[in-house]
């Protein structure tokens, strides 16, 4: 997937499809290929897929928080040229996305999240796995999802160099604190863009206990459940993840 990004100045994304724009945004550890599943079902549906590499490890470390994340999603909507889009985040993008929602809500017409952090304060800091050796991250790895075989090699690898790579590392704590600080508990009912929320019932890394607190603090919200599912539902039940966001979408006549 990397090797179709687009570079247009300081972004670097891939685009398919035509139709209404849904920018997707990963989390932390994740790549934009977590989220095959999307980017291969909505284009055949009327919809453009974006996701935008975030600058998660590029930025300079004072601006390396969640804040400066959201300002730079603006910013490429902007590039794009678009009026308004659908936002959808996993983790802490969907955190970026909500931030975002919050500070530009002129320019998002939807928001999907999906294992987001923003009200749980141990989300971010005590799943990001230490440095360790290859077992240990791997066990880590696995927890994020109900079954653990969908961490793949290729999966524990990316988060074994990123954790020992000390730039990416302290980055990362960085981008957990600020996370952590940007809680927004106070934000949400002031929020009326529609949000459909799709959460894992297994989700140890942001449990279900927040989902339930995301659905009852934002005042137009819609909360669906996936069994056997954890904190990446779009990678672990693609086609489950597809089929209740599409129904959601069309509900909502976006």
């Amino acid at each position: 997937m990397a090797n179709n990004l687009r570079e247009e100045g300081k972004f670097k994304y891939l685009e398919l499809g035509e139709g209404t724009p849904i920018v997707v945004l990963h989390g932390l550890m994740g790549g934009l290929s977590n989220f095959d599943g999307v980017s291969t079902y909505f284009p055949d549906q009327g919809y453009q897929i974006l996701i935008p590499e975030l600058p998660i490890y590029s930025m300079p470390i004072l601006k390396t928080n969640v804040k400066r994340f959201a300002e730079y999603v603006a910013e490429f909507i902007a590039h794009k040229q678009f009026e308004q889009v659908i936002l959808l985040g996993n983790s802490l993008g969907g955190h970026i996305g909500l931030l975002c929602t919050k500070l530009y809500p002129e320019k998002i017409k939807a928001l999907v999240i999906t294992g987001s952090s923003g009200l749980y304060e141990s989300a971010m800091g005590e799943s990001y796995p230490k440095r360790g050796d290859r077992d240990y991250i791997q066990k880590k790895a696995e927890n994020v999802f109900y079954d653990p075989k969908v961490a793949t090699p290729e999966i524990v690898d990316e988060v074994y160099a990123t954790v020992n790579d000390r730039n990416k590392l302290i980055r990362t704590l960085s981008i957990a604190k600020s996370a952590i600080r940007h809680n927004m508990a106070k934000d949400l009912p002031k929020m009326t863009t529609p949000t459909c929320i799709i959460w894992g019932k297994q989700d140890t890394v942001t449990p279900p206990e927040v989902a339930v607190e995301f659905d009852k603090l934002l005042p137009d919200s819609d909360l669906y459940w996936i069994d056997k599912c954890g904190h990446a539902a779009m990678m672990e039940h693609p086609d489950t993840f597809n089929t209740l966001l599409h129904a959601w979408l069309k509900e909502r006549a976006f």
